[in-house]
């Protein structure tokens, strides 16, 4: 019951605030913009197939043979999984951002206080920040996965979707991306718990952007490929740091240290 007045307090916080989801919304739209504009629109407007590249076809290869599809489909299936991986920056952002303010934002409000002196637990307290950053901007990044695998089913080149729905896909959106999220967010929460300001916190937390960003980068390279197997291991990685850093979140987190380093 306390867990669940918590989390609605988050959710209440929030709607008087939703400016703070203007950069999970942004980057959406970014996510959404570039795909679409590199393997849809700019072939369309120089009328050169992307399966005349002769380097993009030839690095397309790394994503498997996929004999069904035409070249240009081969190449559009590479771009949109590589794509895919920018939306794992979504709820990165904005929980993020929602997170760093989480404590010093409650502090400077000065509703900390009132909080730390109810019978809470320190775990339930933590857990409601994380679920109240964390809820809103998956909601925000599933939005835009749904109008991402619909704007391929519309303007892929045939079969193209289909492959798309893969287990690579479902490892990459329901662990890893998640995964990664509750990681950053509970990382920004804990500096957040230890300094006065959230831009420290958030700084802290993007970190995590860093090696995504290079994964990324290689990939679209044909440095490395992250098969289905090996996205589901990072994800299991992630979820072990996350609860490590949880554990150290709670022991970190000294009541009585915080409001009297804080006044």
């Amino acid at each position: 019951m306390r867990l669940r007045t918590l989390i609605t307090k988050e959710f209440l916080d929030l709607s008087r605030n939703r400016a703070a989801l203007l950069p999970v919304v942004l980057v959406t739209i970014m996510s959404l913009v570039l795909p679409f504009g590199i393997a849809i629109l700019v072939p369309a407007m120089t009328g050169r197939g992307l399966g005349e590249d002769a380097d993009l076809v030839k690095v397309s290869g790394v994503s498997g043979i996929h004999y069904d599809l035409s070249a240009d489909a081969r190449v559009q299936l590479f771009l949109f999984q590589q794509f895919l991986m920018l939306f794992l920056l979504t709820p990165i952002t904005g929980a993020m951002a929602l997170a760093a303010h989480a404590i010093v934002g409650e502090k400077q409000a000065r509703t900390l206080e009132p909080l730390l002196a109810t019978p809470m637990t320190t775990y339930e307290l933590l857990t409601a920040k994380v679920v109240g950053a964390l809820a809103p901007t998956l909601a925000i990044s599933l939005a835009g996965l749904a109008i991402y695998f619909a704007g391929i089913l519309l303007f892929a080149a045939p079969g193209v979707a289909a492959s798309m729905a893969s287990a690579r896909t479902f490892a990459l959106i329901l662990l890893v991306a998640p995964a990664a999220a509750l990681v950053s967010l509970q990382a920004a929460i804990l500096i957040s718990s230890r300094v006065n300001d959230a831009r420290t916190a958030q700084q802290f937390g993007v970190l995590i952007i860093l090696p995504l960003t290079g994964i990324l980068v290689a990939q679209f390279t044909g440095t490395i490929w992250l098969s289905a197997g090996t996205l589901a291991l990072v994800g299991i990685g992630l979820l072990a740091f996350w609860i490590l850093l949880t554990v150290i979140s709670v022991a970190l987190f000294d009541r009585e240290s915080i409001l009297t380093r804080w006044r």
